[in-house]
């Protein structure tokens, strides 16, 4: 296994990427506050470039490749936060990017992708492997693959989240994640093992994909079937090796919600702290909402807001 990043990395990716990523928000809602009977802070990546954390890791691994890798392009599998963050972060780099990404992936991901300059190739998440179509295009092509979460460049960038949001609001108690292969978890348990070494770090993944916490008891990387869930940015079927070497050593305990928990998170914040948030980016605050965590400083790493304005629309009525 390659060696793990550590925070210098998390550190070195911040000065990468300034400029390029923006610093996002850290908001707060006396409702919120009221409700816990403590200080929350809401780390708002729905407010990155490209609506998403995710962009943070991918210009940091960009940014990363010489003159030739740059010169044959990168290749990258995703849903569509990351299939985001590679073309754009492509585009501004000027390299040619090639993604994969499921024939169901949320339109709006997809168009993106191909507005930022990124060619999509489809496939079917529930019978094809897009780890095996990606090593297939890197090595017909000479592509560089980066893939979304279990790269060491792409832990580290992610990291930056939740450094910024400590830089921002100092030490916290605990600190809530979203999880899906495991990419922001691992790398702002970096940050918060430098930053905030006593907070109690959770990630929080969909009810119905619990590989992560099935990966976390058993002490050993826990594959599962596609899960069935409306948070498509973690519907991952198992952890990385990277991430969970990480996870299993820093992360405090793995949580999880569901699928209604998560409608009900993003009604709140479309009404009560008008933000659009998608239904992966409700994770954390979806499980710290069932926590005990009065007179506590709290974080919540919102990881994005992409969803189609339809399904957003059919999801909150329903």
């Amino acid at each position: 296994m390659p060696t793990l990043p550590t925070y210098e990395d998390v550190a070195a990716a911040a000065a990468r990427i300034e400029g390029a990523a923006h610093r996002t928000p850290v908001m707060t809602s006396r409702t919120v506050d009221e409700a816990f009977g403590a200080q929350v802070f809401f780390k708002c990546e729905n407010f990155q470039r490209t609506g998403a954390f995710k962009f943070r890791g991918a210009f940091n691994a960009l940014s990363c490749f010489d003159a030739e890798q740059r010169k044959r392009g990168v290749v990258a599998f995703s849903s569509g936060n990351h299939a985001q963050a590679i073309a754009l972060s492509a585009r501004w780099l000027d390299m040619p990017a090639t993604i994969v990404m499921p024939h169901d992936a949320p339109a709006m991901k997809v168009a993106a992708t191909r507005d930022y300059g990124g060619k999509v190739v489809l496939y079917d998440r529930y019978t094809d492997d897009r780890e095996a179509i990606g090593r297939r295009l890197a090595e017909e092509q000479g592509l560089t693959l980066i893939p979304p979460y279990d790269h060491p460049h792409v832990i580290a960038g992610q990291g930056t989240a939740a450094m910024e949001l400590f830089d921002e609001v100092g030490p916290l108690d605990a600190l809530f994640v979203c999880l899906g292969g495991g990419g922001l978890l691992s790398g702002c348990a970096l940050a918060t093992r430098e930053l905030s070494p006593k907070a109690k770090l959770y990630g929080v993944e969909p009810e119905a994909g619990n590989d992560g916490q099935q990966s976390f008891r058993a002490g050993a990387i826990v594959h599962i079937d596609t899960p069935v869930t409306i948070a498509d940015g973690a519907q991952t079927q198992y952890l990385g090796e990277l991430t969970f070497a990480i996870i299993r050593r820093d992360v405090d305990d793995i949580l999880t919600a569901s699928d209604a928990e998560l409608i009900e998170g993003m009604r709140f914040f479309a009404s009560r702290m008008k933000m659009i948030v998608e239904p992966t980016g409700c994770l954390g605050f979806a499980a710290a909402r069932r926590m005990g965590l009065k007179g506590q400083r709290v974080g919540v790493i919102v990881s994005g807001g992409n969803v189609d304005l339809t399904r957003f629309s059919a999801l909150l009525a329903g």
